[in-house]
């Protein structure tokens, strides 16, 4: 049985109102429905962002372990084996005892050692005077990264060694220098702390730009723009419309990367949900309007597509400081790197996942979003409009 609804011209008419709402349901249910049609969505949406989430999970880290070094001993006293033990112990290091330093160098060039550990022959007299003993450990370094790295596990060891001396023996021994290190927020130095909660915003720039890119542009290739522009339909509707489904895909999708980090790759997470919903809207929807200004522009989605990556994902994987040190880059791309709307997200997951709500760090990063969101909705808006030129 139809119900009647009686026509009228006023806009705000109650009647106009319930039009207008079944109207945009029908378009949102086109739009959803496109969607599940669509195999390269649901892949975008679903697959992809467990591929990324395998992939920086198990096989990226920026950690360094088992680490080849060539270890040359002039001296067998008990001191320097016990010192050396130290790397035979430690998962950070796979040491190879070798006859001289010329053999130890030689590994060095083949790649077989990224470092040498010499111990001199006088190392147990040098131990116990006032100017102590020395430790000559080259490292190569050419992965500027990895050759810090492997200096300060090296003086770990040293560190540690020193200090169950210091307790199992009658020796005085003492450093000069006594470290006492603290380390905040990721106590346990794992890159993957650093680096999942980061995946998030890519992830949504995925689904929010990457996809919305293609919605318009789809419209356009396919033909099925003229009979869009011939519709009652308003252009806000429209807006509304093809948001709104990828808007839910990509909460979706990061509640899925939420829980795949929290409960597989045991990452901690010590900010609030509430928190961490509004701030990933808020980024959504400035990845959708600058996804759906990509696609207002072009009518060719190879085009929309290609644009969406170099203005958006690329941006967001290398300036946002998902793994690349924003305060380590040039002054100018510090500069540019301000336009980029996932660095603010990026900054705000890391937050809340390690360190918790830190309101003077959440609150200014999604103002900054939301007013990104607000102009490109603004520009998306304006470039549609109701014709075919």
């Amino acid at each position: 049985m139809f119900t009647k609804i009686p026509y009228t011209d006023d806009p705000n008419s109650i009647s106009q109102k319930k039009i207008m709402l079944v109207r945009l349901l029908g378009f949102i249910k086109k739009e959803f429905i496109q969607i599940l049609r669509d195999p390269s969505s649901i892949a975008i949406a679903f697959f992809l962002p467990m591929l990324l989430l395998i992939i920086f999970g198990y096989g990226v880290s920026l950690d360094v372990e088992h680490v080849p070094v060539a270890i040359v001993s002039d001296t067998m006293s008990l001191d320097a084996s016990d010192f050396l033990s130290g790397f035979y112990g430690s998962k950070y290091f796979e040491p190879t005892i070798v006859n001289s330093m010329s053999e130890a160098e030689t590994m060095i060039v083949d790649g077989r050692a990224k470092a040498i550990i010499h111990i001199r022959n006088n190392f147990s007299e040098a131990l116990r005077t006032s100017d102590g003993a020395t430790v000559q450990v080259i490292v190569n370094g050419v992965d500027s990264n990895t050759a810090r790295l492997i200096s300060g596990y090296v003086k770990g060891v040293w560190q540690g060694w020193l200090s169950r001396q210091k307790k199992e023996s009658a020796a005085d021994i003492e450093p000069l220098i006594k470290l006492d290190a603290r380390v905040w927020y990721n106590e346990e130095l794992r890159s993957k702390n650093f680096l999942i909660p980061g995946l998030i915003a890519i992830i949504m720039t995925l689904i929010g730009a990457l996809l919305t890119a293609l919605v318009m542009a789809r419209e356009w290739e396919r033909g099925t723009i003229e009979a869009l522009m011939v519709t009652p339909i308003r252009m806000r509707e429209v807006l509304v419309a093809k948001l709104l489904p990828y808007y839910i895909l990509g909460i979706m999708g990061s509640a899925l990367t939420l829980f795949v980090s929290v409960k597989i790759f045991d990452v901690p997470f010590r900010g609030s949900l509430i928190m961490l919903f509004i701030t990933a809207s808020i980024y959504l929807c400035a990845s959708l309007a600058i996804g759906l200004f990509i696609s207002t522009t072009t009518k060719n989605q190879y085009l929309a597509m290609q644009i969406a990556i170099i203005t958006t994902y690329l941006p967001a994987f290398i300036l946002s400081g998902f793994i690349f040190d924003i305060g380590s880059m040039p002054i100018i791309i510090q500069f540019i790197t301000r336009f980029m709307v996932a660095r603010y997200f990026v900054e705000i997951l890391q937050t809340l996942f390690l360190s918790g709500n830190l309101w003077v760090i959440l609150i200014p990063n999604s103002i900054i979003m939301l007013i990104i969101a607000f102009v490109f909705m603004g520009l998306s808006r304006k470039k549609l409009v109701k014709r075919l030129n």
